[in-house]
């Protein structure tokens, strides 16, 4: 073998590993998709904001990569991370049901998921099944709303979606839903939104611990390379090591 064909693949194989950990939006930004979910992701006079969208867009500022970011309805920005390959979407909580779906790039927020009513309501909730003789208002293929199908409540009966949060609350108000799924920070942030003082409007009548877990994550579907979820997962880990995570944890929650 000569030296020139041993330089050529070498050069080849420099090639093949760079395509192996270079992201396919190599040539241009990545795909990123989530849903308006304040405080972690939202948009403000046109532009998206809110803690996670901040802690990935430093993750991205640590990889030096760009980001192409989608604001959707949720089940549609599940269904185009889920199913197409190199598309990160956040916040998601992850479930068992949803384990082998997606590859986890890691935590992006904290959590805790209520059962909320509303202040005079006095419902009384010992246990999660005791919430099956009312309606509770769902947004549609969220983790919510996921997690009370696996437990045997039925859309349509006793759950009621929608495609927005804000709808819920409105609903809860105007007494066509009893009870709403919600993380506690996202419950209050639209109450607030909506002008109420949530400690005087809702009630955390059931807490969902099975929901809350870790938090929130960052994740890219199954067909998504391996070397590409664990860049990213070495971006967040950098982004939560030299204190941007805790100074946008401070400055949101």
């Amino acid at each position: 073998m000569s030296w020139l064909n041993v330089r050529t693949r070498g050069a080849l194989l420099f090639m093949i590993l760079i395509g192996a950990v270079a992201p396919a939006f190599a040539s241009g930004a990545v795909k990123i998709v989530t849903e308006e979910f304040p405080p972690y992701n939202f948009t403000e006079r046109g532009k998206l904001t809110g803690f996670s969208t901040e802690v990935v867009e430093a993750v991205l500022k640590e990889l030096k990569i760009s980001g192409e970011f989608q604001s959707l309805p949720w089940a549609r920005a599940y269904e185009t991370a889920r199913d197409t390959e190199d598309v990160l979407i956040y916040s998601i909580g992850r479930t068992k049901e949803r384990e082998r779906l997606f590859k986890w790039v890691g935590v992006v927020a904290p959590t805790s998921y209520y059962l909320f009513s509303l202040s005079g309501k006095n419902l009384k909730l010992r246990r999660l099944g005791d919430a099956k003789k009312y309606q509770v208002g769902t947004v549609n293929e969220d983790v919510g709303e996921q997690f009370l199908v696996s437990k045997g409540f039925v859309k349509g009966q006793n759950l009621q979606s929608s495609v927005k949060y804000e709808f819920n609350y409105e609903k809860l108000k105007a007494g066509r839903v009893d009870l709403w799924i919600m993380p506690e920070l996202v419950a209050y942030f639209l109450s607030r939104q909506a002008g109420d003082d949530p400690a005087k409007v809702l009630v955390p009548a059931y807490p969902v611990t099975e929901l809350g877990g870790d938090g929130y994550y960052i994740a890219f579907g199954a067909k998504t390379p391996d070397a590409l979820v664990a860049r990213f997962r070495r971006g967040l880990e950098a982004v939560k090591k030299n204190g941007t995570y805790d100074a946008l944890k401070r400055k949101w929650l």
